[in-house]
């Protein structure tokens, strides 16, 4: 028996890319109107425009909700973060290597607990909602229970992510460590239960080659080649001392990245967190292997790990895919605007201007396109998942004082926005149609 269709319909300012504005004219990238709607039905949009032409042919048969001066998005999507890293943030003072062993191997331990694992994964989506994230590709530890707490909680929830057990069988605490035939034998499971079930996806993920051996590393690619839609996820080339111990370890190696390759991970739905030190042979392999070099810059700048160069990878004619993310817990924050923040000033450093058309281009459609779901989220084109974020302007009495400035000039409001914005601007997220976050007034 069918059911009546649920119609909503958002009333505000409303902003949805179509085109990276770094390779076409900014204003062409993106539709914005002033006074717009969203009109969407069951958990997809129906329709997107300007609010006087659309709401007099609704006939009052939606309802309504209308968000005065603020803003309407997509969803942020957040490409690189590690859920039981959620008490890791803010640890004190280490670089990468003894960051992990002081504090997050300690922290990863307690997951084989099911409770600490469900009530972490609660803590964590509900910090996303609250900044208006609605689509991660997330690491879980070496237990295979957290991976599904994790996805039961998403499915609860309707959420759009992708998750994998880490596999680490070397170079870790041995309450951490699984074996290359335990790890292809739980990813398998994991992968036939949680793999395209509702809106989540897989993604094998050893965490790096320093802890997984060849033996991990070539089931690892095993698994990548038996299942073709999941993801790989991993770490590349984060830290100085890091990247000299994969040589230590793998001599032959041409590269770091050239291990990767030779176990067959890098491809179009490879994500690879990081990507400083790289030399020009590992860009080339980046970029004929379609792999997408994930831009953490909180993390980096927070661990003294090094600048993301964006200028050199994106430069022709080699480019390189790229994502922006925050590596919650070596992150600093949640919010992709301060990610966004953080991004502006380690490009300024490297001599490149990330312009706010980038960076919220980069937030929505750029990251849906790294993960190859721009058919589903990252923009507000009718028959995508409505998935947004309703960011408020006023927001705080700077970001206030801010805007009035820009005199709603477009770029103004989003530079405003990506500065001085955090969690204290999501007025609301919508999930698949559904007001999944609301902000306590």
């Amino acid at each position: 028996m069918s059911t009546e269709t649920q119609r909503k319909a958002l009333r505000g300012r409303v902003l949805t890319f179509n085109e990276d504005p770094r390779l076409i004219e900014a204003g062409a990238s993106y539709d914005y109107w002033e006074d717009g709607c969203v009109v969407i039905d069951d958990d997809r949009i129906a329709i997107v425009g300007d609010a006087a032409a659309i709401l007099p042919a609704l006939n009052g048969k939606a309802e309504l909700a209308t968000f005065t001066n603020d803003l309407i998005l997509p969803g942020f999507i957040d490409p690189h973060v590690h859920y039981p890293q959620t008490r890791v943030m803010a640890s004190y003072g280490s670089q990468l290597m003894d960051w992990l062993e002081r504090y997050t191997f300690v922290e990863e331990q307690k997951f084989s607990d099911p409770e600490h694992a469900h009530a972490t994964a609660v803590f964590f989506l509900d910090q996303l909602l609250a900044n208006g994230t609605t689509t991660a590709s997330v690491f879980c530890t070496v237990h295979p229970t957290s991976v599904e707490l994790f996805f039961a909680e998403a499915s609860a929830r309707n959420l759009r992510m992708i998750a994998g057990k880490s596999m680490m069988d070397r170079n870790a605490p041995t309450e951490l460590m699984d074996t290359a035939e335990a790890s292809y034998v739980e990813c398998n499971e994991l992968i036939g239960r949680w793999h395209d079930r509702s809106r989540l996806a897989y993604a094998i993920t050893p965490r790096f080659a320093i802890t997984s051996t060849e033996a991990q590393l070539d089931i690892a690619g095993r698994l990548a080649a038996e299942h073709p839609t999941v993801y790989v996820q991993t770490h590349l080339a984060e830290n100085l001392e890091e990247v000299a111990t994969v040589k230590s370890l793998f001599p032959e190696a041409a590269s770091y990245t050239a291990v990767y390759d030779r176990f067959g991970l890098l491809g179009p739905r490879t994500l690879l967190g990081h990507c400083i030190h790289l030399d020009e042979s590992e860009i080339k392999l980046l970029h004929d292997r379609a792999a997408i070099a994930v831009w953490c810059p909180t993390s980096n700048n927070f661990l003294g790990s090094g600048l993301f160069d964006l200028a050199r990878l994106q430069e022709e004619p080699k480019p390189v895919r790229i994502a922006l993310a925050t590596d919650v817990g070596g992150g600093t924050s949640y919010s992709m605007l301060q990610t966004a923040a953080e991004a502006y000033k380690v490009a300024q450093l490297k001599g490149r201007s990330l312009t706010p058309f980038e960076a919220f281009y980069q937030m929505t459609l750029g990251n849906a396109r790294a993960l190859q779901l721009d058919h589903e989220i990252g923009t507000l084109a009718p028959g995508s998942m409505a998935d947004l974020v309703v960011l408020d302007l006023d927001a705080t009495a700077n970001l206030t004082h801010r805007i009035d400035a820009a005199h709603g000039e477009l770029e103004g409001i989003l530079f405003a926005l990506q500065i001085l914005g955090d969690d204290r601007c999501t007025r609301a997220t919508y999930v698949a149609g559904r007001e999944a976050f609301t902000r306590a007034t």
